[in-house]
């Protein structure tokens, strides 16, 4: 007690915890700020740092995969009564459980009224490190990964990759967050846990870190390679420490790998990315349909499940992302009709699951519809004597990284997956060439992921994770200049030119009715033209229809610039009241600060 005393707290009538003293708790609040900020500047300060962080996020990230996927598959035996490790691998499925498709409509329905005060759609990875300098709220993450654990738990046609990514990346974020990143070291972050994530859940780093390469952060930079293999190589060895099961889909075909096996290969991948382009519209055209139709959005699952009982009843490798399905098609030859009535199947389960607003991804789906085009594409190969016969297994594996790519991008990726799971060369630089092939032709005709696609049917205009989130906050308002000089536009010449002499201000705002903007007149324009000097200088203002609102973005307003060949734009509000000005000038060499900016980020030189 006298201890007590001595530290000014009062005597408590019965002993108290340890930390019921307010100067004990405030001590220990401010040695763990001080930890803390001791911590951030050791992480901004230390690329050692942020690899050693890396690696406890992909730790993280094997963990949360583990829980995600037995979690699922755990709802997939207490629905469906099976013991079978893959819900697409059944034969058959007695009828009546596929009541459960529906259900999880309604079990997302209820879902829904705990988020009703949303306002927006939840932030994915590749979103967040392309607009938000990867900044993700935890709650999408939580919301994200409930809302495909439901899917896929009730055996939609979707997968969890987009799951095991967003909890990864969105993981990351939060740390990030906390220890206050710089932006691109965040992004890095967002990028290591996602990649972390898919490649523990194909037990593949390589795949893992291409795809935080290629998919979540947007560039192969210097400053991410570290801390990207640091946070998938410690989410591999957890995966495997904890006996998940290496990821191997099939073993390659005995056929040697020839010449115009490379070329029957490219051709498979313009296929695959004509299928890839004809899946993503199909989706886009059901949720477009949709928003127009009057059903609410909240109850469209139940409809989609119901839509989807017929074809899982039909086969269920419509079902769930058709891991199970692949490795059973590839173990015994197929004939063409039963590939071709899997592929339509699949197509329409994934159409309608996405469409009528099951979450997930089409990172397997993809894979496996892959597969069965391979397959198909090798059948109707032998059928042409004049062409070289192709082993259906090879053209099945070379499929699955073509229509990957053609559907979620990321060439290298899909190829290191093929390499990653088969261990052979040969047939992963087949892949590399359907893959290129696919991945140049849907950018020359299409210019979108599956991802990026969604965002631009939302209205953003982002074609990768690169980032161009400081494009959008780059805006007018930011870069304008408050306080412009403003005269009437009903002032006379006379009166003009005894306000502005010549050399006391290069450009006036012209204004009407109460500060409305009427268009720019530059002082030297109204000092040398011979004009009526008792005439208003209204008539011969520029650009008077033309003004910036202040949230455009700077690419916005250079083009504006471009379009009306002008040195200098006004910025008004929504009323038409004059704000500020911004010039050409300053605008460009903004812009070219910030793209250096970004370039030194990249490059690990801040």
């Amino acid at each position: 007690m006298e201890r007590m005393v001595e530290t000014n707290c009062p005597v408590p009538s019965k002993p108290l915890p340890l930390l019921t003293c307010p100067l004990r708790v405030n001590f220990m609040s401010s040695m763990l700020v001080r930890a803390l900020a001791r911590q951030r500047h050791y992480l901004r300060s230390s690329e050692a740092a942020i690899v050693l962080l890396a690696v406890a996020i992909g730790l993280a990230a094997g963990l949360f995969m583990l829980i995600q996927s037995g979690a699922a598959h755990m709802m997939q035996r207490l629905f469906y009564g099976t013991d079978v490790e893959r819900l697409s691998a059944l034969k058959t499925i007695d009828p009546y459980r596929l009541i459960i498709l529906p259900t999880g409509g309604l079990l997302l329905f209820m879902l829904s009224f705990a988020t009703r005060t949303r306002k927006r759609v939840p932030i994915d990875v590749v979103e967040a490190n392309a607009l938000h300098g990867g900044l993700i709220p935890m709650k999408d993450n939580l919301l994200v990964s409930a809302q495909t654990l439901i899917s896929n738990g009730v055996g939609a046609s979707v997968g969890l990759e987009a799951a095991y990514a967003q909890m990864g990346g969105g993981f990351a974020s939060t740390v990030g967050q906390m220890f206050k990143l710089r932006r691109n070291d965040l992004r890095i972050l967002v990028g290591a846990g996602a990649g972390a994530a898919v490649g523990a859940a194909f037990n593949a780093p390589l795949t893992g870190a291409f795809y935080a390469f290629e998919i979540v952060i947007g560039a192969y930079t210097p400053a991410a390679i570290a801390p990207v293999a640091a946070a998938c190589l410690a989410a591999a060895i957890l995966v495997r420490s904890a006996g998940y099961p290496s990821y191997e889909i099939a073993l390659p075909g005995t056929h040697a790998i020839t010449t115009p096996d490379y070329l029957l290969y490219a051709a498979l991948g313009f296929v695959c990315a004509v299928v890839g382009i004809m899946l993503m519209q199909t989706v886009t055209w059901i949720e477009l349909g949709l928003r127009r139709s009057p059903i609410p959005d909240r109850l469209r699952p139940i409809i989609g499940g119901s839509l989807l009982i017929p074809l899982a009843w039909l086969s269920p490798q419509a079902m769930s992302g058709g891991h199970g399905a692949l490795h059973q098609d590839l173990a015994i030859p197929l004939s063409l009709g039963f590939l071709a009535t899997i592929f339509l199947i699949k197509i329409a389960a994934s159409a309608i699951s996405l469409g009528f607003g099951f979450r997930g991804g089409l990172f397997f789906a993809s894979l496996f519809l892959g597969s069965l085009v391979g397959q198909a594409y090798a059948l109707l190969i032998g059928h042409f004597p004049a062409l070289p016969p192709i082993d259906p297994v090879d053209s099945a594996l070379v499929g699955m990284a073509a229509m990957a790519v053609a559907v979620i991008g990321g060439p290298m990726t899909m190829s290191l997956l093929v390499l990653e799971s088969t261990h052979d060369f040969a047939l992963t630089g087949t892949a590399i060439t359907a893959a290129l092939c696919a991945s140049t032709f849907v950018r020359e005709t299409f210019g979108f992921s599956f991802s990026t696609w969604r965002l631009h049917t939302r209205g953003e205009t982002i074609r990768s994770a690169r980032d161009v989130g400081w494009v959008k906050s780059l805006t007018a308002g930011r870069m304008m200049r408050r306080s412009p000089q403003t005269v009437a536009a009903s002032t006379s010449i006379a009166e003009f030119r005894r306000r502005f002499p010549l050399g006391s201000v290069d450009l006036v705002v012209l204004t009407k009715d109460h500060e409305i903007y009427a268009g720019l007149l530059p002082t030297a324009l109204a000092h040398t033209l011979d004009l009526d000097t008792t005439a208003p200088v209204g008539p011969i203002a520029r650009l008077p229809e033309r003004a910036l609102s202040p949230e455009q973005d700077v690419a916005t307003v250079m083009r504006m610039f471009d379009e009306n060949e002008a040195d200098d734009l006004a910025v008004v509000d929504e009323t038409g009241k004059i704000l500020g000005t911004v010039s050409e000038k300053y605008v460009r060499r903004r812009y070219a600060e910030e793209i250096e900016k970004t370039h030194r980020e990249l490059f690990g030189e801040d």
